[in-house]
């Protein structure tokens, strides 16, 4: 696991929303990126994660449309044969947390198991990422996102 992922493990919903908040969107994501879900304060944040990583989600994989590649659609990776399903679109737009900048994950119009699903993601250093998992308007977990080159 990426340091940085290690770190914020570990860390509160507050500390996790600083970082977040100080972090510019970055470039958005292409190709496989390997996924870590926090829950944020819990002593048995570390076991989660693994637990989560093992037997339901893997990560997302990203396809970003010609030519600025600032846009296009992701799959993720669950079951523990990395099965993609779920599809989102991606976008920039406005954060729902602090209305900067941020690349929209959108569920609503591709998934109907997930449609009220957004997830806002940030690169925090290059090939990693700390996301914010919204269900409406209601936040409910975090998570991380590293590239395959950035996984040290």
């Amino acid at each position: 696991m990426n340091t940085a992922v290690q770190n914020w493990v570990g860390m509160t919903r507050a500390e996790l929303d600083e970082v977040y908040k100080r972090a510019s969107p970055g470039r958005v994501p292409q190709g496989d990126m390997r996924g870590t879900a926090i829950i944020a304060g819990s002593k048995f944040a570390q076991a989660f994660a693994k637990f989560a990583r093992l037997f339901a989600w893997q990560g997302k994989v990203f396809h970003l449309f010609p030519p600025e590649r600032e846009t296009g659609v992701l799959v993720n990776k669950i079951t523990p044969f990395s099965l993609t399903f779920i599809v989102a679109t991606v976008y920039r737009d406005k954060s729902w947390m602090d209305n900067k900048e941020t690349i929209v994950l959108d569920y609503a119009k591709t998934s109907f198991f997930a449609q009220k699903i957004r997830d806002e993601i940030r690169e925090v250093e290059p090939g990693v990422y700390l996301g914010k998992v919204w269900w409406g308007r209601t936040r409910i977990l975090d998570f991380a996102l590293t590239a395959q080159s950035a996984s040290a």
